[in-house]
């Protein structure tokens, strides 16, 4: 039996973007890792997605660990309030100390950052270098087009269709918790 899940690396968005679904969802999320008693590993912003589900995941008594490059630091507004707050010199840093300090990986929407964030751990979950859950957070729909590229990519030969069983889709923070809840037996 796996041991159970302590802490939920949470890529998204550091701009709210244009659906306040969007910011509803990653409160939600927050509020979710609080009362499960999972700590939050995520970017250490306090702007747009990040913010939300960083603030709501304070508010519920999580435990917070930001990790953030240098040069984003005002950029992205870190957060000096969190348990525990990791300054790195370069985004690749940034995300091999997120992935190294979480049992889990989930995307809320996002751009390009997030994008990036998705498809490294997914690289590297093809290539057999972790088994961590990687769990999409559809909310709205956001990430349709995402599933259906993937699913392009197999179609055309350029990955084998297990790519497809690395990471699971979920549409709400209701599935989201028993998808990772699943995820230890």
């Amino acid at each position: 039996m796996a041991p159970p899940l302590r802490s939920i690396c949470v890529f998204c968005g550091a701009r709210p973007g244009t659906n306040p679904v969007h910011a509803a969802t990653a409160q939600a999320v927050g509020a979710m890792l609080a009362r499960r008693g999972w700590r939050l590993v995520y970017g250490a912003g306090d702007l747009g997605l990040m913010g939300e589900t960083a603030r709501a995941a304070i508010a519920g008594g999580a435990g917070t660990m930001g990790v953030i490059p240098r040069h984003l630091m005002q950029a992205e507004a870190a957060r000096e309030d969190l348990a525990t707050l990791v300054v790195t010199e370069t985004m690749h840093e940034r995300k091999k100390v997120m992935f190294a300090n979480s049992d889990a990986i989930v995307v809320l929407p996002g751009g390009a950052g997030s994008l990036d964030e998705f498809f490294e751990v997914l690289t590297w979950r093809q290539l057999g270098l972790h088994a961590k859950p990687i769990v999409l957070l559809d909310s709205a729909g956001y990430w349709e087009p995402l599933v259906a590229l993937v699913d392009h990519v197999i179609a055309h030969g350029f990955a084998d269709a297990s790519l497809r069983g690395f990471f699971a889709r979920v549409e709400d923070v209701a599935a989201l918790e028993r998808a990772l809840a699943d995820a230890v037996g």
